[in-house]
C-alpha cells in the first residue's frame, strides 16, 4: 500500500515550487507552510488556496501529522534546520546545497544515524526532462563505455546579489549555482578523487563587496582515470539559452554521445554511425509542467519529479538519492575545488575527507 506523505515546507521563496508540487502529487499532501515573513505566508496561501501557515518552525516540528520537512531556507541555515527536523523525528527533503561547508557533516551524520530518518538532497537538475532521458539512455548502455563528461552552469545572475542574504558570510557562487554542474558530473563519475581548477573574481562581484570567484573551470578525475570538465560563469553577460543552455551535461562514450540541458526542453543524441548529425528530441509540450509560473524562473516540475521519486523509493523501502552521504561527498569535491583554486594544486577528495575525519562507507 502506498503511503501518502504529509509535507511541511520551510522557506516560502524557493519553497513556492515544492508547494505546487505537493498540491499536485499522488503521494503527498501539504500539512503546513512556514516563513518568518507573514505577508509571504499569506501570499502563498492566497496563491495556492491553502488556509494554514505558521511563523514558527517549531510548530511544524511538533506536529505529529507531518512526516517530511521540505527545507528551502537560505543556504547558511540548512544544516541547522536539517538537524532540528531529524531531532524532531522528521524525514528531510532539502534543496541544494546540503550545507555551505563540511563543518557540520559529522554532526549531521551522527544525528541521521541516531534518528534513522532520511535526508534527501533536492538536486533538481537531475529531474529535468532532458536529464532524465539522458540518464535512461546511459543506464540502457546506449553510450557504450563512458569516456568523459562535460558539464557547465553559465548564467548572468548578478540579480541574485540583490538578495540581502546572498551578501552575508557563507555565500558562494560555487555552492549556490555551480553545484548543479558538479552534481551532474558526480552522478556519472561517483568516485571523483582528484580535482584541479582556477577561478576569477570579476569586478561585477567585487562591486557588491564580495570576493568569491564567479568564473571557474575545473577538471575532475575519478579513481579509474576518467575525467569530467566542469565550468561556471555567473556575474558577466552570457549569450542566452537560445545559443547555449544555462545548464548542460554532455556524455561521450565509445558508442555514442548525448547532451541534455536547461532551461530548453531539448535533448540531443547520436548513438549510431549514421546520420552524421545528432538527433534532436524536443519536449516543448511539457513546458507548462516544468515552468508553472513566471516564465522560466521557477522550475516546479523538477520538484514534482523529485518528491514523487522520494515517495516511491520510501514506499518501496529504497533510499532516495542523492542521500546524505552522497550530498556530503559532493561537498567534499567542492571543498577540494576551492582548495585547488586557492593553492593552484591538484587536490585529492580523500585528503579532504581524512582531514575532516569524515567516514562515508
Amino acid at each position: 500500500m502506498n503511503k501518502i506523505w504529509t509535507l511541511g515546507v520551510l522557506g516560502l521563496g524557493e519553497g513556492r515550487s515544492i508547494i505546487s508540487a505537493a498540491l499536485n502529487s499522488r503521494y503527498f499532501q501539504l500539512g503546513n507552510i512556514c516563513d518568518l515573513n507573514e505577508e509571504l505566508c499569506r501570499e502563498r496561501c492566497r496563491e495556492f488556496g491553502f488556509d494554514k501557515y505558521t511563523l514558527r518552525y517549531e510548530d511544524m516540528l511538533e506536529d505529529p501529522e507531518i512526516d517530511v520537512i521540505g527545507i528551502y531556507t537560505p543556504d547558511q541555515l540548512h544544516a541547522k534546520h536539517i538537524i532540528m527536523a531529524l531531532e524532531a523525528g522528521k524525514h528531510v527533503i532539502c534543496t541544494k546545497p546540503l550545507m555551505i561547508s563540511l563543518d557540520e557533516a559529522n554532526h549531521l551524520l551522527e544525528v541521521q544515524k541516531r534518528t534513522g530518518k532520511t535526508v534527501f538532497v533536492g538536486q533538481s537538475s537531475r529531474y529535468f526532462e532532458p536529464a532524465k532521458r539522458q540518464r535512461e539512455d546511459y543506464e540502457a548502455g546506449k553510450h557504450g563505455e563512458l569516456v568523459t563528461v562535460e558539464a557547465h552552469y553559465m548564467s548572468d545572475s548578478r540579480w541574485f546579489l540583490e538578495k540581502a542574504w546572498s551578501r552575508k558570510a557563507g555565500f558562494s557562487w560555487m555552492y549556490n549555482f555551480m553545484i548543479h554542474a558538479v552534481d551532474l558530473a558526480a552522478w556519472y563519475l561517483p568516485e571523483i578523487e582528484e580535482v584541479y581548477g582556477v577561478g576569477v573574481v570579476s569586478q561585477n562581484t567585487k562591486d557588491y563587496g564580495l570576493a568569491v570567484p564567479d568564473t571557474m573551470k575545473f577538471i575532475l578525475k575519478d579513481k579509474s582515470g576518467l575525467c569530467a570538465s566542469v565550468s561556471g560563469v555567473y556575474a558577466t553577460p552570457t549569450l542566452g539559452s537560445a545559443v547555449e543552455q544555462s545548464i548542460s551535461c554532455t556524455l561521450r562514450g565509445t558508442k555514442g554521445i548525448s547532451r541534455a540541458g536547461y532551461p530548453k526542453l531539448k535533448y540531443f543524441t547520436k548513438f549510431t554511425p549514421e546520420p552524421k548529425n545528432a538527433i534532436l528530441h524536443s519536449f516543448d509540450e511539457m513546458h507548462g509542467y516544468y515552468f508553472r509560473f513566471e516564465n522560466e524562473s521557477h522550475h516546479a516540475g523538477e520538484y514534482q519529479n523529485y518528491i514523487e521519486d522520494f515517495a516511491v523509493c520510501m514506499n518501496e523501502g529504497r533510499t532516495p538519492k542523492p542521500d546524505l552521504k552522497e550530498g556530503i561527498h559532493t561537498l567534499a569535491i567542492m571543498e577540494a575545488m576551492e582548495e585547488s583554486m586557492r593553492t593552484g594544486n591538484v587536490v585529492k577528495v580523500s585528503d579532504i575527507l581524512k582531514r575532516r575525519q569524515i567516514v562515508l562507507e
